[in-house]
């Protein structure tokens, strides 16, 4: 059987410091952080939107950019799951055996690193390349996402705290690198009757 990474070392006294808050805090002030850490990414989907819809009415080559921002994302997702399954860490609520607001996820759900703390930093970064007031309102959103994954208690802070710096570099390498070909490839994408109801007003 191949053996899996213990992170406790690393910062498990913070992780049960937070847990321990979790559980003497207001419980109504629980439930929110509960609802926003399981259903928050939908927020970052309802952002993406309304970027594309405001680019598409600027020009092409902003909308093809905005495009790119859930495309970005899926690929920062799915090098987490590359990571998750070469790294293979216990979740902590499983390793320190704690009792914790969610759930603890099954055995073979790896921790790190956190896929919501990925998929809010890669959205959130992409999202500045298209609109900064945006942006910045996903920036917050998902340090608001990786602090609730811990106080749920289902991740480390270092699996929060990687999740959003790999999340960031992805999208921050891939957005530029689309940026300066933007306009070209929105230009092929209008020969499209899809592509120009996409790209143009």
């Amino acid at each position: 059987m191949t053996p899996t990474y213990d992170g406790s070392p690393l910062d498990g006294a913070a992780y049960e410091h937070v847990v321990r808050l979790a559980r003497h805090a207001p419980g109504r002030l629980d439930d929110i952080i509960s609802v926003w850490s399981s259903y928050g990414l939908a927020v970052f989907a309802l952002l993406m939107t309304v970027a594309w819809w405001r680019a598409r009415r600027a020009d092409a080559g902003a909308a093809g950019l905005a495009l790119a921002v859930p495309v970005v994302t899926v690929v920062a997702y799915c090098l987490d799951l590359v990571l998750k399954s070469v790294v293979r860490e216990d979740r902590p609520c499983r390793t320190l055996h704690v009792r914790t607001l969610e759930a603890c996820p099954a055995p073979g759900d790896w921790s790190f690193p956190s896929n919501h703390a990925v998929i809010a930093a890669s959205a959130a970064v992409a999202l500045l390349f298209v609109s900064r007031r945006l942006g910045v309102v996903a920036v917050v959103a998902a340090l608001a996402m990786g602090a609730s994954r811990v106080w749920v208690g289902v991740h480390y802070p270092h699996d929060v705290l990687a999740g959003l710096l790999v999340g960031a570099l992805v999208a921050a390498l891939a957005m530029r690198a689309l940026r300066r070909r933007s306009a070209a490839v929105a230009g092929r994408l209008t020969t499209s009757r899809l592509g120009a109801f996409l790209l143009t007003p």
